[in-house]
């Protein structure tokens, strides 16, 4: 009997679960296609005019298409270019007009449908590193534009690279999971009050611009929430930090002048700051393009984002022997460029002293700018850029560390110093 009741127990238990699977992967189907209109099997639509075109080549520089799906020394918009991220490798697609390995059969409702909801031609769900978290906000008008636009490139025959992630991020199954919990397809809603010029710096960070997706905090499933966008975080690939939109003291421009932060996003540098890393590509292919018009907007809506500010850093001094071992390399390999005060040489060298980029929480923007050099993107406004050498190869762990320890506890500084462990990790 006992036997019977038990067995009639786990009958139950294993009904409850099978029925609460079958619930949840229903919510989950729901969630990955709500919203979305069935698209009838479409053809490519006719040309478009040369203005709507030239929009599109403006709309495709704001959103740095070519950032992505162009490598180094390869085809424009031909693909191939694999962004890394803790789950693997995402390869971006060809995206040229070519009708076998590019979007050349597309209709514009299918692309419309991958910027909005993030699902291919095929139905296939995407990748997030296609960032349609942030496309989901932009315009039916300027998806047409966009699409148009790269309808007249040069169509290149170009085979998509496979993915190279680890299971089970590589089924479309824990993709559907992830979407369920973590996007919401929309669109862009203007704030009524604020002005059209802040609603079109809202719309170009928010959508194409795409600033959220590498300056918000993630988890690690690589979900953000909104209280974490605009807080900072590692890029997908950990190998740099992108500082928080929302705090002073990190990457926030609440308290510039405006014109100040349209200088940066047009040439790179300003009198406040320097762009390196990440941000210096950004610049190089997209944000150097833009009208004045819209950087002064997205200015506007950048001095607006809530304020978020850090807590005092805690003092923790570095030893005596790691200071006199960052100050020899220092004295070696900085100073003539950087002053022994760090006050660098203005419009060639940037100050250290008082550098956000410096005294960071996170010490790895610091460490790779040692390590790789520090190179301004080459711009209009600063057609020929001071650069740093690489030291990757000539200085090893230790000196890394204590050269990056003495500019974070100089000059008034108080970060964290840098072990060579913190080194070694950031290689």
């Amino acid at each position: 009997m006992s036997t019977m009741i038990l067995r009639g127990q786990a009958l139950r238990a294993g009904a409850f679960v099978l029925a609460l699977a079958v619930i949840l992967g229903a919510l989950v189907a729901w969630l990955n296609v709500r919203g979305e209109v069935k698209l009838e099997a479409g053809s490519p639509s006719t040309p478009a005019s040369a203005e709507v075109i030239a929009r599109g080549a403006y709309l495709a520089q704001a959103g740095n298409c070519m950032g992505c799906h162009t490598t180094t020394g390869g085809a424009e918009f031909a693909g191939g270019r694999g962004v890394a991220t803790p789950f693997g490798v995402v390869f971006a697609p060809n995206i040229t007009p070519e009708a076998r390995t590019g979007i050349g059969n597309w209709s514009a409702d299918e692309f419309w449908r991958s910027l909005h909801h993030g699902r291919s031609r095929d139905g296939r769900l995407l990748y997030p590193a296609f960032p349609y978290p942030s496309f989901t906000h932009v315009s039916r008008e300027d998806s047409d534009a966009l699409y148009a636009f790269l309808r007249s490139v040069p169509a290149v025959e170009r085979a998509h690279t496979p993915h190279a992630l680890r299971f089970p991020y590589n089924t479309q199954a824990a993709l559907a999971v992830w979407r369920a919990l973590y996007f919401r397809p929309g669109g862009f809603e203007p704030d009524p009050g604020q002005n059209t010029e802040w609603n079109r710096g809202k719309y170009l960070t928010q959508g194409l611009g795409h600033c959220a997706a590498c300056h918000s905090g993630r988890n690690p499933l690589g979900g953000s929430s909104l209280s974490a966008q605009f807080g900072g975080g590692l890029m997908a690939d950990g190998a740099w930090y992108a500082p928080s939109l929302a705090s002073p003291g990190q990457a926030g421009v609440q308290r510039w002048p405006r014109e100040q932060v349209v200088r940066l996003l047009k040439d790179g540098v300003s009198a406040h700051a320097t762009v390196s890393g990440p941000m210096a590509e950004v610049v190089f292919n997209s944000t150097q393009y833009l009208t004045e018009q819209d950087l002064d907007a997205m200015a506007r809506y950048l001095a607006t984002i809530p304020v978020i500010e850090e807590p005092p850093a805690r003092q923790r001094p570095a030893s005596a022997e790691m200071m006199a071992a960052g100050t020899k390399v220092y004295e070696q390999h900085c100073a003539a460029c950087h002053g022994d005060r760090g006050q660098g040489v203005s419009g060639m060298y940037p100050a250290l002293a008082g550098n956000r980029a410096v005294t960071l929480a996170s010490h790895i923007n610091l460490v790779q700018q040692v390590r790789r050099g520090g190179f301004l993107p080459t711009t209009a406004g600063n057609p020929q850029p001071f650069g740093m050498p690489p030291y990757g190869q000539v200085l090893n762990n230790d000196e890394i560390a204590a050269v990056a320890t003495f500019m974070r506890q100089s000059w008034g500084h108080v970060a964290a110093p840098v072990s060579s462990l913190d080194v070694l990790r950031v290689r």
